[in-house]
């Protein structure tokens, strides 16, 4: 499986890296699963519905934060689009969600895929 990112997502990749240094380890487990599980299992992984594209855009909701100790419940979000027929995985989004979960960006998403 390859794995690629969007513009927006390294700028804010490397945002949070300042504040959890364990990040891009993190990433690369998360990276390692989504190796096995590309379209993502439920309810940690799901896919994103009413989107009206056909690319399958895919939210990580428990991800693993080894730098705020909390475990699957840290609060960062990773949003990808898995393209089946390139084999490739593209991290669209990654937040850190303070109180309530936002919605992933749907402008971005329609500005890169169909």
């Amino acid at each position: 499986m390859e794995f690629s990112t969007v513009h927006e997502f390294d700028s804010e990749f490397d945002k949070l890296l300042k504040k959890f240094r364990s990040l891009k380890e993190d990433l690369d487990v998360l990276k390692a699963v989504l190796e096995k599980y590309p379209q993502g299992y439920e309810p940690i992984v799901f896919r994103i519905p009413g989107l009206g594209i056909e690319t399958e855009i895919y939210k990580v909701k428990n991800f693993r934060c080894k730098a705020l100790n909390r475990g699957s419940r840290s609060g960062i979000r990773v949003i990808y689009a898995y393209l089946k027929e390139q084999g490739r995985i593209e991290f669209v989004e990654i937040y850190y969600k303070e109180k309530d979960d936002v919605d992933c960006d749907k402008d971005r998403i329609r500005k890169y895929y169909k």
